[in-house]
């Protein structure tokens, strides 16, 4: 049986995700499986299976080896581009691939530091990018924020996350709009 140091393991390990990765970026979350993932990658299922014994395990690494596109690239008005931004993470959340990886990750990294890493990583990226489209509107006078910049994602992606999660429910257009108003006021 191979071991982790072995190379035939290593390159079975990197050729599925390397799989799963092109497989959510040409199909989404609900094609990484394991039978998809072992026809791509050209591996048997049970090699598949040996590596990541769950896909929600492999989807969440595969998740975040991918760029993430999300809050990347603000535009003006920026009230607009928010509510882009936060329907389509919205849509994301309502499939039940991307709700099991992102619960999974959440879960996981209490007690693994490397599924912790990419939790803080993923979190980084959104805070901080969600911060400075704010921060930059605010000094263009779009809005006068309630809370602290780096507190808007908490407070935008918050109530998603738990109206997925917890709730189990679509996530409409009405929490969307209450979620951008609650960030501060906006000028007309």
């Amino acid at each position: 049986m191979p071991t982790e140091t072995d190379p035939r393991f290593l390159r079975s390990r990197e050729a599925i995700l390397h799989a799963a990765r092109e497989l959510l970026l040409e199909k989404g979350p609900a094609a990484v499986t394991h039978v998809q993932v072992a026809e791509r990658a050209a591996v048997g299922r049970a090699t598949v299976y040996r590596h990541w014994p769950r896909a929600e395990v492999l989807l969440g690494e595969a998740m975040a080896t991918v760029p993430m596109p999300f809050l990347a690239e603000p535009t003006v008005p920026t009230r607009d581009w928010l509510r882009r931004e936060l329907t389509a993470i919205a849509r994301q959340l309502d499939l039940d691939d991307v709700r099991a990886v992102s619960t999974t990750l959440a879960g996981t990294a209490l007690w693994d530091e490397n599924m912790d890493a990419r939790r803080a990583q993923f979190a980084g990226i959104l805070r901080g990018r969600l911060a400075a489209a704010l921060d930059d509107a605010q000094a263009r006078g779009e809005i006068t924020l309630a809370i602290p910049s780096e507190n808007a994602a908490a407070m935008a992606i918050g109530p998603m996350y738990y109206r997925s999660t917890i709730e189990r429910t679509p996530i409409d257009a009405v929490l969307i709009e209450a979620t951008i108003a609650a960030l501060g006021t906006w000028s007309a």
